[in-house]
């Protein structure tokens, strides 16, 4: 059962990068809502909120869980080492991208052909 944090634990970082706040810009880089998190883990989306706003503290399975479900590393997650930012496609891309990926083959084809002509009408 997750432990609600009672204490602030020392430490050198700022709160810009706190390990909710890891969390939120890795989720939010993925792609994924917080709901969509919650599946990949298995947990709750109101655990998301919770661990991403720090009112709960990490154990060893949910840093796991998390960096499983991010694809990073522990050691980026908590901080211990620097985030390898991975060139992806920025959110609003990916969830269209994923729209598309949901059409029937002839839909996509479509949608493909006319991303080609506007790219070659603007090169």
């Amino acid at each position: 059962m997750p432990q609600v944090a009672k204490t602030k634990l020392l430490s050198n970082e700022s709160p810009e990068i706190s390990i909710g706040k890891r969390i939120s810009t890795l989720r939010k880089l993925r792609g994924l809502t917080q709901i969509q998190l919650a599946e990949i883990i298995g947990i709750s989306q109101k655990l998301v909120t919770d661990y991403e706003r720090g009112r709960l503290h990490l154990n060893d399975e949910m840093i796991k869980g998390f960096s499983i479900a991010l694809q990073v590393s522990s050691d980026e997650l908590l901080g211990l080492s620097d985030i390898s930012y991975r060139k992806e496609l920025p959110l609003r891309y990916m969830r269209r991208m994923k729209e598309i990926e949901a059409l029937p083959e002839a839909k996509k084809k479509a949608i493909l052909k006319t991303l080609d002509d506007l790219i070659r009408a603007n090169s």
